[in-house]
């Protein structure tokens, strides 16, 4: 006679039919017989509800129609033990195929990439005492092992994945990990864990931590807070995907939290749905150390004024990509607010990709930010910095406005620019004798898409533009501004390659070896003739 399966408690992890879950509820379902088990799956697309059936509530889900029921099974799978999963990748028999696919952990499951002779490598690693970087992820790993056994075994671990399993609670996290004295780095993307009960074990267990993936766990702020707290060593945390719309202050602990001794020095919120630059700023003013903050991808529109808060004086990263910034307002808030600031990210705003708004979108956010050194991974040399400052000058100059108390309002730079270069020679709105300095530096080329490579065979020419450019631009960020122009996918943008036509008609390669030359230098003169494809 078969044995009654047992029952899985409330909040236990499971796999099922390829999909992972949490435990929300055991019991029977009116209408039904026998016994049934409520989930709330990782995945919302595998629910059909949000625990309530037939107007009884019997769970909730963190996740709106996230849930669903399903009977216990043996088909139902409640995971394995740390030390199980890691034998049975580095140690069992070789795989049979030569390639395996492999999901990068941090990318949310966006990222998959072919891994050649994973079975050769895996033989390498066969003594699991000598593993210095250990990838479990996705093994359905759901508890540690008889206490000593991890130590006894891989006492080496310095970086370790635990991206996409069934622990339920950072308890079970402390309890592996605190066997791993010299553990750096830390990854439990796509997890979905309590936070811990035995604080004393956690504070030991992560002590030496310096590098944190919270990604895709659905963790709030609070505790991502109360993590950081028991980290001393951490440096790097990522908590993209997380579902954050706000950054709250733990109840209670406003002083406690300001006491916060951290090297902290990254925070990354790519993908969340925060909206509010003071609540961001307020969240993060406690970590001291914190120098690059990421915050692609989320639902910024504004940049409200410093006013009388203090600045985010030790920001030194920043990244808005993909936001909803639409004002220049919004770009001369950003000094006040991070007076030191060296690397900007905006690519994708309406403000830099708008063909209206975006038109001389490097020229302004150089000129209204002083300390950028970087702007969209691309550097600005001081000459290009003094074109793009001069330029702006110009451009206040000739579209005002005319008064100059409502001119320092609106263009805050104005006067710090005026001082450093002079005031314009020429009055504000003389018409066609205004002339915009910079306008006698630009030069123009002509930049055609070519089907295929011209070095060898007169050009297949598919398209072609004329652009302005400044002979100080950098060849890197004619790339950008081609590849923005052209509307060449990012995906493609590595592949594309760039020539310069020569005057006795060859042309000539320019690879991302002189990416940081200037154009003047590469030989570049008004009216030439620039090849592109993509190979």
């Amino acid at each position: 006679m078969a044995q009654p399966l047992s029952l899985p408690t409330v909040g236990t992890r499971l796999a099922h039919a390829g999909s992972l879950g949490t435990v929300r509820f055991v019991g029977p379902v009116e209408g039904t017989q026998g016994t049934w088990i409520g989930v709330e799956w990782d995945d919302p697309k595998r629910g059909k509800h949000d625990g309530e059936k037939n107007g009884t509530r019997y769970f909730s889900c963190t996740v709106k129609n996230a849930g669903s029921f399903i009977r216990p099974t043996a088909a139902v799978s409640y995971g394995t033990s740390f030390l199980q999963a890691l034998t049975a990748k580095y140690t069992d028999n070789p795989h049979g195929e030569a390639v395996e696919k492999v999901i990068l952990g941090s990318s949310n499951g966006a990222i998959e990439v072919e891994a050649v002779r994973l079975n050769k490598i895996r033989a390498n690693l066969a003594r699991l005492d000598t593993l210095r970087e250990v990838s479990l992820d996705d093994q359905q790993i759901s508890r540690a092992d008889t206490p000593g056994e991890i130590h006894r075994t891989c006492p080496g671990i310095r970086g370790l994945d635990l991206s996409k399993n069934l622990i339920p609670s950072w308890d079970i996290v402390a309890l592996v990990v605190t066997e791993l004295p010299l553990l750096k780095r830390l990854a439990v993307n796509q997890n979905r864990l309590a936070m811990p009960q035995d604080t004393t074990l956690f504070a030991a267990a992560f002590s030496t931590i310096q590098e944190l993936q919270l990604s895709s766990t659905l963790t709030p702020w609070i505790d991502i807070q109360q993590l950081i707290r028991h980290m001393p060593c951490l440096t790097v945390i990522e908590c993209g995907y997380n579902r954050l719309t706000t950054l709250p202050e733990a109840p209670g602990n406003s002083v406690a939290f300001t006491q916060v001794n951290t090297p902290l020095r990254t925070v990354n919120f790519d993908g969340n749905e925060l909206c509010i630059w003071k609540e961001v700023v307020a969240a993060l003013r406690c970590y001291t150390n914190l120098e690059r903050v990421v915050l692609s991808r989320n639902r910024v529109q504004r940049i409200d004024p410093l006013g009388a808060t203090a600045p985010f004086d030790q920001l030194r990263y920043l990244s808005l990509t993909s936001n909803g910034l639409k004002s220049w307002t919004d770009i001369d808030q950003l000094h006040p607010w991070c007076p030191a600031l060296e690397s900007l990210s905006l690519v994708g705003n309406p403000l830099v990709e708008d063909p209206e708004l975006g038109k001389h979108a490097r020229q302004f956010v150089v000129a209204k930010i002083p300390t950028l050194v970087t702007m969209n991974a691309a550097a600005i040399t001081p000459r290009e910095r003094t074109d793009c400052e001069l330029f702006y000058i110009s451009y206040i100059n000739q579209h005002g406005p005319r008064d100059e108390e409502e001119r320092c309002q609106q263009h805050p730079r104005w006067k710090a620019l005026c001082s450093k270069y002079g005031a314009p020679d020429a009055p504000a709105f003389a018409g066609a004798e205004a002339q915009d300095k910079l306008s006698n530096h630009l030069f123009k080329i002509n930049v055609h898409r070519c089907s295929r490579s011209p070095s060898n065979s007169t050009p297949s020419i598919t398209q072609t533009m004329t652009l302005r450019i400044l002979p100080t631009m950098s060849l890197r960020t004619l790339r950008l501004k081609v590849a923005k122009s052209f509307g060449v996918r990012k995906t493609e943008q590595t592949s594309m390659r760039l020539w310069l036509k020569m005057p006795d008609g060859t042309y000539a390669d320019l690879p991302r070896e002189q990416d940081t030359q200037d154009l003047s230098w590469l030989g570049f003169e008004d009216d030439s003739d620039i090849m592109f494809c993509i190979l």
